[in-house]
């Protein structure tokens, strides 16, 4: 009872940083079933569902900065790499993943007073990051080393933006989720994520955009994992 009314006052004052590191919240980050039996899909709560969607975006994010450097006259790129990242960009993640945060998780903490100086300036940078992508996509076939340029500025705009983005969303936001709804929410939202994910991506949904990632990886010589341990 004490523990319960410490985390009532702490969120209600709004300093929900520190009651996200109290034992017992890694609990609802990871919710499978007990007892699964082996080849059954394993449960994912909602929010491990839209966490490991930011480790799609980041892997994005790389696949960004290896085309800007190339850009930057260090190598060369086929630019259909570049749009086809762009596009998961823009299908996956803004169309999709963002929508999730916009319709579901937004206005929950809107509702409940809480973040929603963090949830304003999360809007605001989706509106941004939608502009940006379409700078890139309209750029992807640029000529002039003018319009290259301007590729690989909104490039490194997108990706300087979305690194602080995503990590206060995974650090803040989303744990917090667990404060603001009931277990049977929260519940009924990883449903809702799962059911919107099949409903636009088919059933292989979000694995079958990492094999896409991973494909665009493969093309720029940046999937194995190795080459990025410091020598």
């Amino acid at each position: 009872m004490q523990e319960k009314t410490r985390r009532d006052f702490l969120l209600q004052s709004g300093i929900v940083s520190a009651t996200l590191m109290v034992p017992g919240v890694s609990g609802f980050a990871l919710q499978e079933k007990t007892g699964e039996k082996a080849g059954e899909e394993v449960e994912v709560s909602p929010t491990e569902d839209l966490m490991r969607e930011h480790g799609l975006l980041n892997r994005v994010l790389l696949i960004y900065e290896e085309s800007a450097r190339r850009l930057g006259g260090k190598g060369d790129l086929d630019p259909k790499v570049l749009r086809d990242a762009a596009g998961i960009i823009k299908n996956f993640i803004e169309n999709y993943h963002e929508k999730l945060e916009e319709d579901y998780l937004f206005p929950r903490f809107e509702k409940a007073g809480q973040l929603t100086d963090l949830v304003a300036v999360l809007r605001q940078q989706h509106r941004a990051g939608r502009e940006v992508t379409a700078q890139i996509l309209q750029l992807t076939a640029a000529r002039s080393a003018a319009d290259r340029r301007k590729l690989v500025g909104a490039i490194g705009a997108f990706v300087r933006m979305y690194r602080p983005h995503e990590a206060r969303e995974d650090t803040l936001l989303f744990p917090a989720l667990h404060w603001i709804v009931s277990a049977h929410e929260f519940d009924a939202l990883g449903d809702d994520f799962e059911r919107k994910e099949h409903e636009l991506f088919g059933k292989e949904g979000f694995e079958g955009m990492v094999d896409k990632v991973g494909g665009l990886e493969k093309q720029l010589g940046i999937f194995d994992l190795a080459q990025f341990t410091p020598k």
